[in-house]
């Protein structure tokens, strides 16, 4: 059984490029798929966009580990913000030592820190990605 995170967003192809830099995975390549498809007349043109040179669904994208450790992460366009808190966020784990500088690493990927905890144990860092979208660091 595999677990893939789905991501609602405005601008899927950025969610993937950030979220696959966050944990040094993948952006999944769907051009030949995406090709084959419009040609077989089963996806209409206008939903093929070009991103980095290559073919890519307009509405979605998504990004994967190769190793199959870090679970599926796909963004899926939708026409509504952002309006509330996440019911749902990731916990990243990060070695305490190395805390500061992956909010630094992540911030400079366009990441928001938002704050920090440490009533519940190790110190936790609140941030959100370029969306919105809540996530720990802890």
């Amino acid at each position: 059984m595999r677990t893939q995170v789905t991501f609602d967003c405005a601008d899927p192809h950025s969610q993937a490029v950030f979220w696959a830099q966050v944990f040094g995975i993948d952006v999944e390549d769907h051009s030949a798929f995406v090709d084959q498809l419009v040609a077989d007349g089963r996806l209409p043109v206008e939903d093929r966009i070009i991103v980095g040179g290559r073919s890519a669904f307009r509405d979605v994208a998504a990004c994967r580990d190769a190793e199959g450790i870090e679970p599926r992460l796909f963004f899926q366009r939708v026409p509504e913000g952002k309006t509330a808190k996440n019911r749902v966020h990731l916990d990243i784990h990060v070695e305490e030592g190395q805390k500061r500088a992956e909010v630094e690493r992540l911030i400079g990927l366009g990441a928001e820190f938002m704050a920090t905890h440490s009533d519940r144990g190790p110190t936790t860092y609140v941030m959100r990605d370029p969306e919105g979208n809540e996530f720990c660091l802890h």
